[in-house]
């Protein structure tokens, strides 16, 4: 099949979140089954020797990097001005089998709903968990859903949910249950097979042995929590000698907060920020973690938890965290609450066998659910139903 992607982000700007690194992975994967792949995306967070506006090929994807004319206003609102884009989608999408558009909120996805129904072409959507207007900029959003928000997700021919809160979430928004499929994320499990040995991070960062690790890794957002990690952390310090916490991923607005909250309960010390770090780096910090902890107060499906399981690090979140269900099977599910939180993380800081046991289990279930070979064959075959059924 010809398949062309529509993301926001993409390769290598991996600092934007989740969205990125799942496209890729989608696309690359479907390049090694054999079919065509393109991706229209912006040139944000990409490096100035990268060509714009041209196919640029990126691991066998063709890659197409629209300039943005409105750079800053596209990142944190991700709705900006990529005009050449216009121009090859007149050319182009007649000639794609299927389109695949990640997140429907921005001016790629308007402008592709626009042509695909011109010429014809179904399109499946990817809402990654921003289905409903919430959090930030929520006026922007309903806005942006009573002018054209509300005919993309109409108009696609499927939906993906990533969750059954998903499901609900497009059920809210007034889509047909019919056309919703729940597929989650997942990742490449044998980038996981040979693991990086113990002791690696720890070293990097003159973390002693004997010092416990509390990790967490993501984007420095408000929504992920941060603050009340921080807080929590203050109490585990009380009663357990010895502990870290570190904080890996880019800055997204809120590192000057935690760092000015870091410098007010005077834990300095106890508190590395490495900034964010990719590939081997990364499974290195999850290999040397005592324990993973995502403390958002909203989440869908974070690619961070899938990461942690493979690296058989046991895992703590909140209930606000919509894959929270099958957490309970590996790690600790706590209320947003600094009180539950901070005696789960006791809990599983004092008890090394529960460490260790949920560590191999949450291996076998991300081997066995969340590999992307099974994934990508069950969005193909959504790719194969509607191809047929092209007008």
């Amino acid at each position: 099949m010809n398949i062309l992607q529509v993301t926001n982000f993409f390769k290598p700007f991996w600092a934007s979140g989740g969205v990125a690194r799942v496209s890729y992975e989608i696309s690359k994967h479907l390049v090694d089954r054999g079919h065509s792949v393109t991706v229209y995306t912006s040139n944000i967070g990409i490096p100035d020797d990268i060509e714009i506006n041209k196919p640029v090929v990126v691991d066998g994807i063709e890659v197409y990097y629209f300039k943005d004319l409105i750079k800053f206003f596209r990142y944190k609102f991700k709705f900006g001005l990529p005009y050449y884009s216009c121009f090859v989608m007149k050319k182009q999408i007649k000639d794609f089998d299927i389109i695949h558009i990640h997140e429907h909120r921005s001016s790629l996805a308007m402008i592709v709903r626009y042509y695909a129904k011109k010429y014809g072409v179904p399109y499946i959507l990817q809402s990654h968990g921003s289905v409903l207007p919430f959090y930030e900029k929520q006026g922007l959003k309903n806005f942006f859903d009573y002018i054209i928000g509300s005919k993309i997700l109409l108009d696609a021919v499927n939906l993906i949910a990533l969750t059954q809160v998903e499901v609900e979430q497009y059920k809210k928004m007034g889509q047909n249950e019919k056309k919703i499929i729940r597929i989650p994320n997942g990742i490449d499990f044998s980038e996981y097979t040979h693991l990086p040995k113990k002791g690696q991070f720890r070293r990097k960062y003159c973390i002693q042995e004997n010092e416990k690790i509390i990790l967490f890794l993501g984007r420095i957002n408000k929504i992920k929590g941060l603050d009340l990690l921080l807080r929590a952390f203050v109490s585990v310090m009380n009663q357990i000698n010895n502990v870290k916490l570190v904080i890996v991923g880019p800055d997204d607005g809120f590192l000057s907060t935690i760092k000015k909250q870091v410098k007010e309960f005077e834990i300095q010390r106890n508190v590395l920020y490495t900034g964010p770090i990719y590939n081997r780096d990364k499974l290195e910090a999850y290999v040397d973690a005592d324990v993973y902890v995502l403390p958002s107060f909203y989440e869908t499906f974070p690619i961070t938890i899938i990461e942690a399981c493979a690296c058989g690090t046991p895992i703590i979140v909140t209930d606000k965290c919509a894959i929270a269900s099958w957490i309970n099977k590996i790690g600790y599910v706590v209320k947003y609450d600094e009180k539950q939180l901070r005696n789960a993380i006791l809990k599983m800081l004092r008890n090394e066998e529960l460490r260790k046991r949920f560590g191999k289990e949450s291996r076998k279930l991300i081997e066995e659910n969340f590999n992307w070979n099974v994934i990508v064959k069950k969005i193909e075959d959504i790719y194969e139903t509607n191809k047929k059924n092209k007008t």
